[in-house]
């Protein structure tokens, strides 16, 4: 999985947002499921990246249900 810089975030429709997280998501469970199950992992930057992707999303996604909100 490719690091999401904030200006691709910001790019994407927030269709495209939401199916993004969820496939983060479902990557992020099966590190996890690895982890937890003893296995080393090829990249254990991995699981940060892939919490800081997920953060970067849910934080563009607040700022523009912010902005909308502040518009009315």
């Amino acid at each position: 999985m490719a690091i999401l810089r904030v200006s691709e975030v910001r790019k994407m429709k927030p269709e495209e947002r939401v199916e993004k997280l969820n496939e983060l998501y479902a990557e992020l469970r099966k590190l996890r499921a690895k982890v937890a199950s003893g296995g080393a992992l090829e990249n254990p930057g991995k699981l940060r990246e892939l919490r800081r992707t997920i953060a970067r999303i849910l934080t563009i996604q607040r700022e523009e249900e912010l902005k909308k909100v502040t518009k009315r």
